[in-house]
């Protein structure tokens, strides 16, 4: 008689399984029995476990950016290190970059994302910190920079095609990856000049 497969241990292994499927196809490509097959279960594990192909879209979000938010730092008193950081992780984990924009294209017109409390409470610590780090009180200016740090560290990895037209062969190599997240990270040193809301 074969061991049982732990819950714990299942449900790893569809969650794994799950970001290639999403990444690669997005919520409405991605297929429960491949996302079974290749975790080595039977696809109503998935239905046992997550209850639809859209909840399990959404546990595979909410681990990616809980993997995020455990490595990368707060802003605090450096953005500049927190946009190379940031940069470095998202070329390191194009995955995520990819989920977020299957993301986007599947929630969009919607007021609310599943999970969203947690992610703007997370958001809101991130604020806190990048004000503290900068002598100031959080407002909706230091969000407004926080949402552009985290454009300017996204981008790259979110839009490689438009960096090969910009920059030619230079984007792809290694030397001209880390001169962009550099520069990028010295674009957020700089004090933002903020222009009131009306």
């Amino acid at each position: 008689m074969a061991p049982k497969v732990s819950t714990a241990a299942t449900r790893a292994a569809l969650l794994e399984a799950a970001r290639g499927e999403f990444a690669a196809y997005g919520v409405a490509g991605a297929r429960v029995d491949r996302i079974a097959e290749r975790a080595g279960v039977n696809k109503e594990r998935i239905y046992g476990h997550f209850g639809s192909k859209e909840k399990l879209f959404d546990a595979v979000i909410t681990e990616a950016l809980d993997d995020l938010t455990a490595r990368i730092a707060l802003p605090g008193a450096d953005p500049a290190d927190y946009v190379a950081k940031l940069t470095d992780y998202y070329h390191e984990h194009p995955d995520l970059v990819r989920l977020l924009m299957w993301e986007a294209l599947n929630y969009r017109g919607q007021d609310l994302l599943p999970g969203q409390e947690a992610r703007v409470e997370r958001c809101a610590r991130k604020t806190a910190s990048l004000a503290e780090g900068r002598g100031e009180e959080p407002d909706a200016a230091t969000a407004r920079r926080l949402f552009l740090l985290t454009g300017l560290a996204l981008f790259q990895s979110m839009m490689p095609q438009l960096a090969r037209i910009i920059l030619g062969e230079d984007a792809d190599s290694p030397a001209g990856r880390r001169a962009l997240r550099d520069q990028a990270a010295a674009m957020a040193e700089h004090r933002d000049k903020t222009a009131p809301v009306t």
